[in-house]
């Protein structure tokens, strides 16, 4: 069973000037009177001929039997080069709540951006295809964003009632990049990198146009934008399997993060207040 635990306002940085807080959100309408999508669902995906399918249709069907607010599935495929695009549109032409969107570009951090910046969804969620994180998580997820009671919502595999299944270099590598990001910048929030999250639109809205990453750093820095803006962050732990499969070039990526870490470090500390601005 997956437990939530409640959120917390998030840290502000000693010293720094105080960010303008974005207005408290108010509920959104009861499942019977919403005409269009209440929760979108991007799945961004790169070369994903072999899961994109099943994994849509579980998803899906998933939805479809549980969730009870009308949702939208969107699959953002950026720049990918074998028979995803083709699949993505037939899934698309096939199931009544999915939709695809395809990126020049190659990038995750892109095709997030592309997918939520076009959606007039209340609630923009994104989890990755590889379906790792359990889908009995994915309600727990946006419920404090469908009710007013946070502004961002993230899954973590590093806090209690988590449980959690990959090998050792993975889990080390995770853990120390958090603990980097707490001694780094400060942050209050526990894992940033799990492929589960989700966002209010207005949120996003206010918050999209400051992040400049486009590739996997993009969720720690929508992350550490949102927590120096007074935002609040709600965290669900998460059931999480690593997929044995996954193509990520952990090294590059580890590179690519620190390279962000030390570009947000600058730029907090030159200009404290970003979204105030």
């Amino acid at each position: 069973m997956t437990h939530i635990r409640p959120s917390r306002p998030s840290r502000q940085s000693a010293g720094a000037p105080a960010f303008r807080r974005i207005p408290r959100p108010a509920p959104l309408p009861a499942a019977h009177e919403a005409a269009e999508p209440v929760v979108d669902v991007a799945v961004p995906v790169y070369n994903e001929e072999k899961d994109l399918e099943p994994n849509v249709r579980r998803l899906h069907t998933h939805l479809r039997d549980t969730f009870p607010y009308p949702f939208r599935i969107t699959i953002a495929d950026n720049a990918s080069t074998d028979g995803t695009p083709d699949i993505a549109a037939r899934l698309a032409a096939e199931l009544a709540e999915v939709t695809s969107l395809r990126l020049p570009e190659k990038g995750r951090g892109r095709a997030l951006r592309a997918a939520w910046s076009g959606s007039r969804a209340p609630v923009l969620a994104y989890l990755d295809v590889d379906l790792s994180t359990g889908l009995a998580a994915l309600l727990p997820l946006v419920a404090p964003l469908i009710s007013g009671h946070s502004d961002l919502a993230i899954g973590t595999r590093l806090a209690p009632g988590s449980r959690v299944v990959r090998g050792t270099k993975r889990e080390v590598i995770s853990r120390c990049y958090n603990v980097l990001l707490r001694c780094t910048l400060a942050v209050g929030f526990s894992d940033a990198q799990c492929g589960f999250k989700a966002v209010r639109r207005e949120t996003a809205e206010r918050l999209l146009p400051l992040v400049r990453d486009g590739e996997w750093f993009f969720d720690t820095e929508l992350l550490v934008l949102a927590e120096r803006a007074g935002l609040r962050i709600h965290e669900v732990p998460v059931d999480w399997v690593d997929d044995p499969d996954s193509s990520v070039d952990l090294v590059a990526t580890a590179l690519a993060d620190l390279r962000g870490i030390v570009r947000m470090r600058r730029t907090l500390a030159r200009r404290p207040g970003p979204v105030a601005r």
